[in-house]
This record gives C-alpha cells, structure tokens and sequence, in this order.
C-alpha cells in the first residue's frame, strides 16, 4: 500500500503536560498530573538516558492468560517491591488480586503473572524511578512506606485490535497510580481518559512519547484507554507498551482476602 492509500490516523490530542515542580499542589488540588519526559526524568532524579535501557525488557513480556475477553491482545509481567523512604527493595513474587468492586472483569482472582526480570528490577534507574513516583506521593499523602506493584504492558494489533483498558473506565483501588508509556509504535487509538470520581469533568490525551507520565490519586479520579488499532490495515504490528506502578500504604491487595 502506498503513502497516498494509507488511511489518516485517528485526530489526536496532546498531554496537557504540567511542570514537574507543580506535582504536589496539582495532585492535591487537581487528582491527576501529567509530565512530559524530561519532567519524569527529573522527578526520578536520573538522566532519560538511564531509563531507556529498560525499554528492551518489553520485548520479553508473556501472554496474559487471564483475559475473560478471550482475547490474546496483552502481554505482561509483574513485581512487587516496598519503598520506605526512598529504599525500594523487592520482595518474594506474589498473586495480583483486586477486589471485584475494582475490577468488575478481572476482579476476585488470583492472577501469577510471570515475574519482571531481576535485571529491570535491580537497575539504578529503576529504583530511582520507583522511589521518586513514591516521594511525590508520599509528599501528598504523608506516608513514608509504600506497598508497589509493578506491571509491564504490552498490548499488540495482532488480530486487529488491543484494549489497553478491558475492564473501561475504573480505579484500582489503591493510593495512587502511575501511568508511564515506554513506547508506542503503529497503531492509531488509545486515547487516555482521566475522569473526576465526583463529578462530570474530564480530560482526554493521547499518550505519544515515551516516558510521558499520568499520575492519579485513585480515591479522586477514574481513568481508562481507549483500544488501539493498527495503523496501517496491512501491517498488524503495532504496540502499546506501558508502564503501570500502584502505590499503597495499608498494604498489597489481596493480603485482606488470602
């Protein structure tokens, strides 16, 4: 297919991004923040550069074998971790639960993701990511230890279309929530959407550069994304690649209900 034949991509709208020394008062006043690359860099106290190594782990992820839609559209990889005043440390691999009040798809089951690798979890850059998302919450919420879990994503075009979001519109049932996309390559789609619990206002984005960052408070704000379609009909290649990282002070889901 030509240049000239491939259909447009889907209009879409650009992160309205937030200054990375706003984090606080937004995520106080607001319920949400987005921050471009730089600004995520910056709040890791670490260079883009070192993040970027990390990008290739996303090539190793495995299939989700839990998806009640039937489909085979997502691929993922999961750690937990505590941070304690800045020290992220990993701890034994355990089941993800939510609540079905959370997640009324997926909810009330005890998922075994295969684990993230040791090589992504012990990288420096990790580490300083992971404990700065948790130093602006626990500058928020004044806690000082948090219960993380990770998740890499990775939703593909493959039989046509991907749904980064199955569950739609939702929270997690956690403090907070950081949202970062790793990559996005072919596809059209995949709108964020950030919804006040509370009320009717919303916004909606689409995520296009890597190492962008949403950052919810999940007691204030709903969110989901739209699927994602391939961007050129003939080539169904295309990728979604995120980043999810949940913070929670009263412990990891699931502990309650084992």
């Amino acid at each position: 297919m030509s240049e000239a034949d491939r259909p447009a991509a889907a209009p879409t709208f650009r992160p309205p991004f937030d200054a990375a020394d706003e984090t606080v008062p937004l995520l106080r006043s607001r319920g949400y923040l987005v921050l471009d690359a730089a600004a995520t860099a910056r709040i890791a106290g670490t260079a883009l550069t070192a993040l970027e190594p990390l990008r290739a782990s996303w090539d190793d992820l495995v299939p989700d074998a839990y998806l009640k839609d039937g489909g085979r559209y997502r691929r993922r990889r999961h750690a937990c971790f505590i941070d304690e005043d800045g020290a992220v440390e990993r701890v034994a691999h355990r089941a993800h639960w939510q609540p079905v009040e959370y997640n009324a798809l997926h909810g009330g089951m005890h998922r075994w993701f295969e684990p993230m690798s040791d090589a992504v979890a012990r990288a420096p850059a990790w580490q300083r990511l992971v404990a700065g998302i948790g130093a602006v919450c626990s500058s928020v919420r004044g806690v000082s230890r948090w219960y993380v879990e990770a998740h890499q994503f990775r939703i593909d075009t493959e039989a046509g279309i991907g749904r980064p979001t199955p569950e739609g519109a939702h929270r997690d049932g956690v403090d907070f929530v950081a949202v970062l996309l790793v990559q996005r390559r072919g596809v059209k789609g995949g709108e964020t959407r950030v919804f006040d619990a509370a009320g009717p206002d919303g916004r909606r984005f689409t995520m296009t550069d890597p190492w962008t960052l949403l950052l919810l408070d999940d007691a204030r704000v709903i969110h989901e994304t739209t699927p994602i379609q391939p961007l050129d009909p003939d080539d169904a290649n295309g990728v979604r690649d995120t980043l999810v990282l949940t913070y929670r002070a009263a412990g990891f889901q699931g502990d309650e209900a084992d």
